[in-house]
Formats: structure tokens, sequence, C-alpha cells
């Protein structure tokens, strides 16, 4: 396996050159100059050594061992503990935490290169700073000063873990159907009894203590989703001066055997009689958890991109090693008995929609990042435009750059032929890894169903109309560049594409309750393609000027081409799939499936 190699140049060259970030960060009031460019760059530096230095090393012995669960304790693999002490020493679990608590305040497009290092060396170890960042979110938007002042300084120090608890046996993606109980006590708080499946670091050994953030239901709750609230149940209990007391009937029934992240704890949790305190107001419970759900969105789309780096860097490696044929215009390496397999034009279609579908997904999740830095710290139409953004684009980004990730592991893997099964080349734990991302947080099924329907159909195209009036200024700005023209009249040409198809959904919508479902993963694909599209057009504008100082811009460019000439065609193939409606997949009897 080839040693990682943080792509800090590209990660730089986005912020600084295709973004401006260090001129976003200087004018939004909210962020209040807590950081610059200088700051930004140092950052991501030390985050890279961490990542290859701390993490990597210790990604598949983790997945070899995993982690063990024994009379209700979960212990993980050898160097997790260690790791995860220098993790906390760094300071990176405060990253983007609120400064009055002990955060740093940092913006979430920096945050974003964070956890796409993180990610790319030690998805497993990544998930346990992720879930406390995720339930630290909560717990400043909505819980009261004093859980605020008792929980978030020792979160931020990673001193105490987070952990989200939704899901049950019987409800999923429907958790108005979650049957955890809150019974009110005399002291204001409460007694939480109830299970919990699928719970990441419900219990590990790297922390001193668990915050949960539990959804149970009061016993006065209306029905369904309305009728959950959200509560802080800790494993240890908390004393008055904030140190850690007694056990709260808090208990690990038993961890899950997975296809992958197997050293991440995914656990079923028992709460009998447990004590909690609400979070937020009684019965808004969902408003509360959806309050972090776009960063930890946005977050498991970027674990999808964060292995597909990893993949493509393994690949890029072995290509430029492994010999076997000769190149078909002549040998390439005549001093050998054969050429190395980056000469042959299928290597290279594989290694081209890697980097191309890399490059398009952290330029994505840069520019999301943005909208939600715009969101938490602009002032506001800027802040309500933000808000849009946010809500349109976060589906496409969990959705879309799991499903490439996906792919792009796969291609990775094929690369190494027969290697690439073998599991000491590290690719076959990556195609594991990953495809976890695609179901977690929402599987992309429902994200999907998000974006075509609640994002689109239910406002009218409202929030689309924010998107493609954003891509149409950046054609308008870029039209008369004659060197952006291979750029710009594609995209302008598949945004009108995406247009006119999100108004044929509107409209089938209008007679077919079946049509937003009908189209709803295509129509996602569409739009991530589209929005690549964009993404390789700022790209390519920011590179062209910049050919003749390094071939850095050359690269960008050249892989710019190929996405619009090799990967963006297939826009046309799924607006067709969308516009043939839900006749096909409705009309068909269940008998008969």
């Amino acid at each position: 396996m080839a040693e990682y190699k943080a792509p800090l140049r590209e990660m730089n060259f986005l912020l600084h050159e295709v973004f401006a970030a260090d001129e976003l960060w200087a004018r939004l009031p909210g962020l209040d100059g807590a950081v610059d460019r200088e700051t930004a760059d140092a950052i991501l530096e030390e985050m890279a050594k961490l990542a290859a230095n701390t993490l990597d090393p210790i990604n598949r012995s983790g997945d070899e061992e995993g982690c063990h669960w024994d009379d209700g304790a979960v212990t993980t693999p050898k160097g997790f503990p260690e790791a995860y002490a220098t993790f906390c020493e760094g300071g990176w679990g405060a990253l983007l935490g609120n400064p009055e608590y002990g955060g740093m305040g940092m913006p979430k497009m920096l945050g974003a290169q964070v956890e796409e290092m993180i990610t790319a060396t030690n998805i497993s170890f990544a998930l346990y700073p992720i879930l406390t960042a995720g339930a630290c979110l909560a717990i400043d938007a909505h819980a009261s000063e004093a859980l605020k002042q008792r929980y978030l300084p020792k979160m931020y120090e990673g001193t105490w873990a987070g952990a989200m608890d939704l899901t049950e046996p019987h409800a999923g993606t429907d958790l108005g159907l979650i049957r955890t109980r809150a019974e009110p006590r005399d002291d204001g708080s409460y007694s939480i009894t109830g299970s919990k499946i699928f719970i990441t670091g419900g219990d590990q050994d790297l922390s001193e203590n668990i915050i949960h953030l539990v959804l149970a239901k009061l016993p006065d709750a209306p029905k369904g989703p309305k009728g959950i609230s959200l509560f802080i149940v800790p494993k240890y209990e908390v004393n008055e001066d904030g140190s850690v007391g007694g056990p709260n009937n808090v208990n690990c029934g038993s961890i899950e055997h997975k296809m992958g992240i197997k050293a991440s704890a995914t656990c079923a949790m028992n709460f009998d009689g447990a004590r909690g305190w609400l979070v937020g107001e009684e019965n808004r419970g969902l408003a509360a958890m959806f309050t972090m759900m776009n960063y930890e969105r946005l977050g498991v789309g970027i674990q999808g991109l964060g292995a597909s780096e990893r993949s493509y860097q393994n690949a890029l490696d072995y290509a430029r090693e492994r010999v076997q044929s000769r190149s078909p215009t002549g040998a390439k390496q005549p001093d050998k008995t054969a050429d190395p397999i980056i000469v042959h034009p299928d290597v290279r279609r594989m290694l081209l929609t890697q980097k191309a579908l890399i490059g398009g997904g952290r330029a994505l999740s840069t520019y999301v990042a943005k909208w939600l830095d715009i969101a938490k710290f602009g002032e506001g139409e800027e802040k309500k435009n933000g808000e849009g953004m946010v809500a349109l684009l976060t589906p496409v980004a969990k959705a879309f750059f799991t499903d490439k990730g996906l792919d792009c592991t796969i291609i990775g893997q094929q690369v190494f032929g027969g290697h690439g099964y073998i599991r000491e080349w590290g690719q076959e734990q990556l195609v594991r890894d990953v495809r976890i991302t695609q179901i977690y947080e929402g599987t992309n099924g429902i994200q999907a169903l998000d974006l075509a329907g609640r994002k689109t159909v239910a406002n009218g195209g409202a929030l689309f109309e924010l998107f493609a009036a954003d891509v149409q200024q950046f054609i308008d700005a870029e039209v008369d560049r004659e060197e952006m023209a291979e750029f710009v009249q594609p995209l302008a040409t598949e945004l009108q594409r995406l247009r006119e198809t999100t108004e044929k959904m509107l409209a089938a919508a209008g007679e077919d309750p079946h049509a937003p479902g009908a189209a709803s993963v295509e129509y996602l694909h569409l739009f991530g393609y589209v929005a690549y599209a964009f993404m390789w057009a700022k790209v390519a504008a920011a590179a062209l000027p910049k050919l003749g100082e390094d071939d850095f811009y050359k690269g960008q460019v050249k892989t710019a081409r190929f996405y619009f000439a090799r990967l963006l065609p297939q826009a046309r193939a799924l607006a067709a799939s969308i516009n043939a409606g839900s006749a096909t997949l409705m009309d068909i009897e269940e008998d008969l499936f």
C-alpha cells in the first residue's frame, strides 16, 4: 500500500484560488476574524502529519483486530486509545466548536478538508470524534446554558465523547415509530427507558464518559415524529462539580459484526431508567437533531471522498510500478521486460475517472461547506440564501459523494487486478469500509427522495433556483473568455437540461404521486453530475491563467477536460430515465416480481 500523502496542494488551491475562502472568512461577521490563510494552512499541515503518521498506520491492524465486547464493555483495537489521546491533545475535537465553551470556532470550509484527511486514513477512527462533534452541535444549538456549561468543554476536549441514539429495531427512517420512553422525575430530570441499535461509539474505552443524545417520547406526546423529544443521557452520572459519578443505567448489550468499519464500535444500547435531561423543547427533538444533520451528512459524504482519495493514491502508485505488456505505440521502457500499466488506455480511464470524481467531490464539499459557513456566520439575505443552499445541497453531497465513493474504491481495486482482491494491499478494506456510507445517516434512497420531494417539489423548485442562479452567474461572468468556451458552453447546456428535467418532474408530481419517488435517484445523480461540471468549470477558470507557472494547473485543466468529455455525458441518459415517468415501476403487480 502506498504511503498516504495528504492532497494539501489541491486543498489550498480550492480554498484560496477557487473559492477565495480567506476573503469570505474576513467579511463574515460571525467569524470575527477567527481564521486567516496562514492559520488555515498551518492547521491543514498539522492534520496531514497526524493523519499520515498516527491514523494511517493503525487502519489495517484496526480492521483485522476489530472491537471486542465483554460483559457490557467495549475495547477498541490496539493503538486506538493512544491515537485518540494524541488527537485530543492536539485540540482537534474543538476545531469547529463554540469558543464560549472552549472551541476554536473555525469555519466548516476548513473543517471539511480536515475531515477528508482523517477519513482517508482511518474511517473507523474518524467516527468517534465525528459523532462527538455532531452531538456538540445539537447541544450548542438547543440545550440550556447550564447543560452547555456542563458538557461542551469536556466534549470539545475529548475527555468525554458523544453518541447519537436514534435508531430502534423497528424504527429506522421512520423515527415516529420509536418506543423509547421518557418519564419526568421530581428533580427536573427524566427517566429514560428503551433500546437503540446501530449506535456508533455507543461504548468504547477511549474517553472517561460518553454523552448519549437519545430520542424518546414523553407520556403525553403526540403520535408520530411530532412527539419526539431529545435528551442528554450520560453513561456515567455527572456530579455537581463536573466530575464523573456512578453508572447511569446505560448499558451496551452487544456490538455488531460488520462488513467494514470494524474498528468502530456499532452498539446495541439499553437504557433502564437512566437519568436524562431535556435538550430544547418537548416534542421538538427532531428539529434539534436536524441542526447537526446538515453537518453530519456532509461529513458522511466526505467519508466517501476520503476513501476514494486513499484508493486513488494506492492505485496510482501501483500503476506506476506494475509492469505488464507494452504500450500500444511501442515500448516506453525498452530496458525492462514490459511497460508500467499506466501506459494502457483502460488503466488511464480508471485513474482519470477516480481523479475527476475526487476533484469534483472535493470542490463540491468545499462549496457546500462555504454555504454552511454563510448560513452559520452570515447575516440577512445572504444568511437566508445560505440556509436554502445547504438544505438543497446536503442530500446531494451525502448521496452522490458516497455512491461515487464506492465506485472509486472499486475502480482502485480493479487497477490492482487480482492483487486488489487480496487483503495485504488495502484496497478491499476500502471497498468494505466505504459501503456503509451509502446506508447510515439516512440511506441514499432517502436522500434522493428528500432532494426530489421536500427540497424541490414541495417548494415548487424555489431552492433549485438558488443553485441555478449561482451557476448562471458564473456562466455569465465567464462566457466571453475564449479559453473557457470548452467548459462554459457544455455547462450551460447541462444546466438547461437539469432545469427542464426539474420542471417536468414538478409538473408530473401534480398528476402522479409516484413521480418524485420514481425519479429521485436518477434526479440526484443528474444533479450531482451537473454540480461537478460547475465545480470543474470553476477549477478551470482559476487554473487556466496559471498554466505556465506550474504543472499542477495543467493537471487540473486536463482533468476538467476528461470530466466534461467522458463523465458528464451520463447526464443525458439520466434525464431520459427521469422523463420516462413512473409507469414502468408501478404498473407491475407485486406477484409478478
